[in-house]
């Protein structure tokens, strides 16, 4: 009998389910934090340090690692990813000191940055003209669950600080056992070794649409690093509401709504979607902000559901109006300077807020946050959207 599915669909669907699977592993932390705060006894600069460490391994496995896939074949990678992913599951699980919780999270950030370029790839072997659409949605998607059922299982599940962490390395136990299963998409090719040094260079004729749109990509993985790494204490801080499942639910609001702008703004052009979704962003983060300031869950909510419409599209876009300026021999370079800047503005940020937080106070931190945010989304107001040229078929 043949096989329903052609190997090219099995691979696509394999390679989305794992990615999510992975992307989850990333932000399943984030309802734990408050927890391990008082467990451990853990500063809030700790704690956004326990959290930064992930985007600086990821950004490093990102550069070294992402173009691997393409010399030895998407498998192997695969399954470099999903053990490490099953390392770092491992480490959280018994962890019991913030040097363990960094160890776990410098691990998961290798097998993010491993796992990311590869699924994606592997996704767009497949064919599928949603193949695009797939990677555009994929990391939101996990974010949104592992935060969700995290918050879930720490609300209501014995064993708190291991049960998501257990449900996850059984599914990446079975990624790694159904791995053996599944075709490989590409062939192998030489330079595998050349392949491995880091590639960022920004083409002369990208500079200054990449210069334009910086401030806003900065305040839009500034505040994707805000939520997934203090988020939820501010949530109990202000509101007096100290389920971790509610702090969850609100971070992951803000994937489900970038999940969701992936697919309302893809069919406008990228300066008009961008204009939208910068003013949505900052929409969202002065009504969270009062928020906060009035102790309202129902408005903080709100406000992260209107952030989060500008903070998908917003990525998706940045991407479309930059990427086609560069040379198919120059496009690596650009994604990779793409990348760092992105990461470094969703670790740096997060990292200085857990910093202030003791000095200043969470609320008032949170406010000096949202204002950086909305001073650099007002400066792509008036220097990206105003007069960005965007080449022929992108606009």
């Amino acid at each position: 009998m043949s096989d329903p599915l052609p190997a090219s669909t099995r691979m696509t669907a394999y390679s989305f389910v794992f990615a999510v699977v992975i992307s989850a592993t990333s932000s399943a932390p984030t309802p734990l934090y408050h927890l391990y705060q008082q467990v451990f006894q853990l500063s809030p600069g700790t704690v956004t340090l326990i959290f930064g460490v992930y985007a600086f391994s990821l950004l490093a496995a990102l550069l070294v690692f992402g173009s691997l896939s393409d010399h030895l074949g998407r498998r192997p990678l695969i399954l470099l990813s999903l053990l490490l992913n099953a390392a770092a599951l491992a480490l959280f699980a018994m962890a019991d000191n913030a040097g363990m919780l960094i160890a776990a999270r410098i691990v998961q950030g290798l097998a993010t940055g491993i796992a990311l370029p590869t699924f994606g790839a592997t996704i767009l072997d497949g064919g599928s003209r949603h193949g695009p659409l797939i990677n555009s949605i994929t990391a939101f998607i996990g974010l949104f669950l592992g935060t969700l059922v995290g918050g879930a299982m720490v609300t209501y599940v014995p064993h708190p600080m291991q049960a998501i962490y257990l449900l996850l390395l059984v599914m990446t136990l079975a990624g790694m056992a159904g791995l053996a299963l599944m075709p490989e998409t590409t062939q192998r090719r030489p330079g595998a070794v050349a392949a491995l040094a880091p590639n960022v260079h920004v083409p002369h004729q990208a500079r200054t649409a990449l210069l334009k749109v910086s401030p806003v990509n900065i305040a839009c993985w500034s505040l994707g690093g805000l939520y997934l790494s203090l988020m939820p204490s501010p949530v109990a801080v202000t509101t007096g509401i100290r389920s971790p499942f509610v702090g969850a639910a609100v971070v992951s609001t803000l994937m489900l709504s970038a999940t969701a702008s992936v697919f309302l703004f893809r069919a406008l052009a990228p300066r008009r979607a961008l204009l939208i979704a910068t003013s949505g962003l900052m929409a969202g983060v002065v009504v969270s902000l009062i928020g906060i300031e009035q102790q309202t869950v129902p408005l903080l909510f709100l406000g992260t559901a209107i952030a989060g419409l500008g903070f998908g599209s917003i990525f998706s876009n940045v991407l479309k109006i930059v990427m086609p300026l560069a040379e198919a021999h120059q496009r690596a370079g650009l994604f990779a300077a793409f990348l760092v800047e992105s990461y470094l503005a969703f670790s740096i940020p997060a990292i200085l807020a857990g910093l202030a937080a003791p000095v200043f106070g969470l609320p008032m931190t949170a406010y000096v946050y949202g204002a950086a945010i909305l001073a650099l989304a007002m400066i792509s107001l008036t220097a990206a959207c105003g007069d960005l040229h965007v080449p022929s078929g992108t606009s």
